[in-house]
């Protein structure tokens, strides 16, 4: 049996953050990861090149039943202070689309950095630990196949069930409940959704990519959506899956910016003799425009259309009504929504209201950011906020 200050499971983006900020703080911690390495997940990130944060980081910009529960953290350790952090290790970087910050080269920097942050906090990090039992008599002792483990602090950065070939599991969850603790419903987000019926028509689109602007359930994203072999991906989409829920409407503006209607019309009247097609064509992917003029039910001259029929076709463009019959699951989803009930947690330092020295953090709790470095910052916030707490 080993004693240590603190015990932090979970080796991803919350757990070493919130292993470095208590083994910094002169806190003899442990981190514990049943993977072979830590910080898997983040080394797949951003196509390899870890998308560590994002420079327009609000709580606006996070799901959760509570939506103010994420305001501390983000505000006690910002954007800046990661990147702050990232310089400090020379790592170059580069801003992308809509504030989101990369590295120039691997990911492996950011995970090389938080393991030299570690280092510097002498966190003795242990890997391939599978955690067998849980129980808090007076403190907690954790028992894995390799040995049994005692600290009067628990954190739990074990994640959520996306991404489950990388390990992924719904372990934090039932830590929750063994202690007591509500889980909201966790489900994908951030995922590709897939289509059905009348709408498989779509899948002769498949790759075709347009710039839209996508609404569900009073959220609105405008960047590009992709037509695929299952369905609908692309960052607009994977950004609305987070507010899907199955049923729900899906509506696509594929004309953002134009008043289609009026566009449609205005062509009419100075070019009566072209076809639909060729102005379908003007306006849209060549393969797009072929395949909506028949569900639009237009045909021939502009001259020969009625304007109701444009008024309609135009309604439709700037509001494409889909209904996804479902999602691709855990399995491509980039994070989880839902997650512990952060009404159990202290927004200030994640710690159970009801067990002493037990703390949630990172995508195991109910907070679920935009796709583009948001959850990253949440992970570094919410681990800074745990590990000054113990």
């Amino acid at each position: 049996m080993e004693r240590f200050d603190v015990i932090v499971l979970g080796a991803g983006a919350a757990g070493l953050m919130a292993a470095l900020t208590a083994g910094q703080r002169g806190r003899r911690v442990l981190l514990l990861d049943h993977a072979d390495r830590p910080g898997k997940k983040i080394l797949i990130s951003g196509g390899g090149r870890c998308n560590f944060t994002n420079i327009h980081c609000a709580p606006d910009r996070f799901l959760s039943s509570n939506r103010h529960f994420a305001k501390s953290a983000l505000g006690r350790y910002t954007a800046q202070d990661f990147l702050d952090l990232v310089e400090r290790h020379r790592i170059a970087w580069h801003e992308k689309t809509l504030g989101q910050l990369f590295c120039d080269g691997s990911s492996r920097q950011i995970v090389d950095m938080l393991v030299d942050e570690c280092a510097r906090g002498d966190v003795d990090i242990r890997c391939e630990h599978r955690v067998a039992t849980i129980e808090k008599i007076d403190d907690f002792q954790i028992t894995t196949q390799r040995g049994i483990f005692v600290a009067p602090s628990l954190v739990i950065a074990t994640g959520g069930p996306s991404i489950p070939k990388m390990g992924a599991t719904g372990f934090g969850y039932d830590v929750a409940r063994q202690f007591g603790l509500k889980v909201v419903e966790p489900r994908p987000a951030l995922v590709p959704l897939t289509l059905a019926g009348d709408d498989m028509v779509f899948r002769g689109l498949s790759g075709i990519a347009v710039d839209s602007i996508t609404r569900c359930n009073g959220a609105s994203f405008r960047e590009a959506s992709l037509f695929t072999h299952r369905g609908l991906s692309g960052p607009a989409i994977l950004q609305i899956s987070s507010y899907w829920r199955h049923g729900d409407a899906i509506v696509m503006d594929i004309l953002p910016d134009r008043d289609a209607a009026a566009l449609l019309l205005d062509i009419k009247r100075a070019r009566p003799r072209v076809q639909i097609h060729t102005v379908l064509g003007e306006l849209l992917p060549d393969r797009l425009a072929d395949l909506i003029r028949a569900p639009l039910g237009l045909k021939g001259e502009l001259a020969n259309i009625p304007d109701k029929a444009l008024r309609a076709a135009g309604e439709r463009l700037n509001g494409w009504r889909f209904v996804p019959n479902g999602s691709e699951g855990f399995a491509k989803a980039e994070v989880t929504v839902g997650g512990v009930d952060t009404a159990g947690l202290s927004s200030q330092t994640m710690e159970a209201r009801k067990v002493p020295g037990l703390y949630f953090i990172g995508e195991a709790v109910d907070v679920t950011g935009w796709l583009g470095g948001y959850n990253f910052q949440w992970a570094w916030a919410s681990g800074v906020a745990a590990g000054q707490a113990i």
